[in-house]
């Protein structure tokens, strides 16, 4: 990573599965690299990854290759459209899913070690409160909750978001609803998420963006490409183009979370009382 600790680790998250929360991660990077940025997109959901099913791409090898000391973070690494950078994970491997903390901490200290030019770094985690998800999120300087318009999913974003607020601190969250009507319904599921979490406990939500359904993005999906390549001037494509500048203008914050060295002393830190046990 680079060695001015510039790096903002953003956590994208989501209570539940089939928010569209990878293909936010994806859009969310390919359109940061369009505004110069450089971004490395690390697949988080460990055991089920399917970042490089989205773009179409085959790699040779993946994160559980790392963990079995096969190969480097800098063997597996890839690159997607418009450059992006990529770590894959392994998909349909039990044991990743599962990794014991000495396999965590071993994990955290490969992506440490890799030589890369980045100044954002997007954690696509797997839907949940399963204890990556919890444990990415508390040492990411930003979390990025993804949520749709329907009960489950606003339901569980509230539950993830109770979570990481009283058991690990958190007090700041970025909502993106993601495939909604229009505007008016993205603004008014966030004030239903915002007014419940804000009464009940001491957390800040603020408003990411809003991500419009769009048949377009079905469509690329299934021609596994992104938004941008497949169509550009689509309203998907600029609600994500005014998405990355909003996450370009998130201040950063003086006390060095989120910094890449931060970030990772803070896994540790969470770690290291199981590790001594």
């Amino acid at each position: 990573m680079r060695k001015d600790n510039t790096v903002r680790a953003i956590a994208i998250a989501s209570g539940k599965g089939g928010v569209g929360k990878t293909n936010v991660a994806v859009n969310l990077a390919v359109a940061l690299a369009d505004l110069g940025s450089r971004p490395l997109l690390l697949d988080a959901d460990l055991g089920l990854g399917n970042v490089d099913i989205l773009l179409g791409l085959s790699p040779r090898f993946n994160l559980s290759h790392v963990l079995s000391g096969e190969k480097t973070m800098a063997d597996i690494l890839i690159k997607g459209p418009h450059d992006i950078h990529i770590l894959p994970a392994a998909s349909g491997v039990a044991g990743m899913a599962d990794l014991d903390l000495g396999q965590r901490a071993g994990l955290i200290e490969a992506v440490s070690s890799l030589d890369a030019d980045v100044d954002h770094l997007l954690i696509d985690l797997a839907a949940g409160i399963a204890t990556d998800v919890l444990t990415f999120s508390r040492a990411a300087q930003e979390v990025l909750v993804v949520v749709s318009n329907e009960p489950a999913s606003i339901t569980d974003a509230y539950a993830l978001i109770k979570v990481l607020s009283r058991d690990h601190g958190l007090r700041r969250f970025h909502v993106l609803p993601n495939m909604v009507a229009d505007a008016r319904e993205g603004q008014t599921l966030f004030q239903r998420l915002s007014a419940v979490a804000e009464r009940y406990l001491e957390v800040q939500l603020d408003l990411a963006g809003i991500i419009p359904l769009d048949p377009a993005m079905r469509s690329a999906v299934r021609a596994q490409q992104c938004i941008f390549d497949r169509y550009p001037g689509s309203a998907a494509a600029q609600a994500f183009r005014t998405l990355a500048h909003t996450v370009r203008g998130w201040p950063r914050r003086t006390e060095g979370r989120g910094e890449m060295r931060f970030f990772l002393e803070r896994l540790f830190a969470d770690m290291a009382p199981a590790l001594r046990a």
